[in-house]
């Protein structure tokens, strides 16, 4: 459900219930404070625990989310390698199977970037995706094309090769799009930290000090969360994954091909 959010509506919303949870704490304290030196062991024993429980959960999910934002890092290199080995073998096809592979390779570079742009699950990667499925299976068949006009020939089987690589790159990347931090931890996440500086902020102002660090701790908080939840939003959020690559490798496409046709 937080995937759908806007950054700015997801932090707003993060700072609210943090926040929020933080004043309840403040406000308990401050109402039980004639009581400090009978609650004061346990509340520091009850804070300390989930303080050390929310750093353990906040830890947890800003690794889950940052292998996440590698991997889709790594998977846009990937497919963009292998398009461009594609490419290259490509030109080394005899005509007229060369020309139109060049060119359907070029298209298919544009719908990955769009595949790039787009937020996962959406109508416009859906298109996208349709798109590319519809080049796809225009390029094995020029590839079939080539196969049977070369039975023998190395040029075409190198080129089957690795235009079934960058088919597979492509669907590797369009799923990691999808593999999200399960909402379950998120939800762990903003509970625990909410229920642990409440807590904090029950604690301390019991004794009647620390309200600025607790304050603080409460932004500090805030941001982690906001942090882990934007790393696992590869185009929503402020932090995206570039399509760099991808972009670099269609310039390159605009010049003219290296190799002759082949023979």
């Amino acid at each position: 459900m937080f995937f759908w959010l806007s950054t700015w509506v997801l932090a707003l919303t993060l700072f609210l219930v943090i926040g929020g949870a933080t004043a309840v704490g403040l406000w308990i304290g401050h109402s039980v404070r004639h009581d400090a030196d009978r609650l004061r062991e346990p509340f520091a024993v009850m804070q300390a625990a989930l303080l050390g429980f929310m750093g353990l959960v906040l830890a947890f999910g800003l690794s889950l989310a940052v292998q996440r934002y590698e991997a889709r890092r790594a998977a846009v290199v990937v497919e963009a390698n292998a398009i461009g080995t594609t490419y290259l073998r490509a030109q080394t096809l005899s005509e007229p199977e060369r020309t139109t592979s060049l060119t359907l390779l070029q298209q298919f570079t544009d719908t990955s970037i769009r595949i790039s742009n787009s937020v996962p699950g959406s109508p416009g990667q859906r298109d996208a995706v349709a798109q590319s499925g519809r080049i796809e299976r225009q390029l094995w068949a020029q590839a079939g094309q080539a196969l049977q006009a070369e039975p023998t020939g190395s040029a075409a089987r190198l080129y089957v090769d690795s235009l079934n690589t960058t088919f597979d790159s492509q669907s590797a990347r369009v799923y990691g799009l999808s593999n999200r931090v399960p909402t379950a931890v998120l939800l762990l996440e903003v509970a625990g930290t909410a229920v642990a500086l409440s807590l904090l902020a029950l604690h301390l102002s019991t004794l009647g000090r620390g309200l600025m660090s607790v304050a603080l701790a409460a932004v500090l908080v805030t941001l982690i969360l906001v942090v882990t939840f934007d790393l696992d939003r590869p185009t929503r959020g402020l932090i995206v994954v570039p399509a760099t690559p991808l972009t670099d490798l269609r310039a390159t496409m605009t010049l003219p091909p290296a190799a002759p046709a082949g023979r």
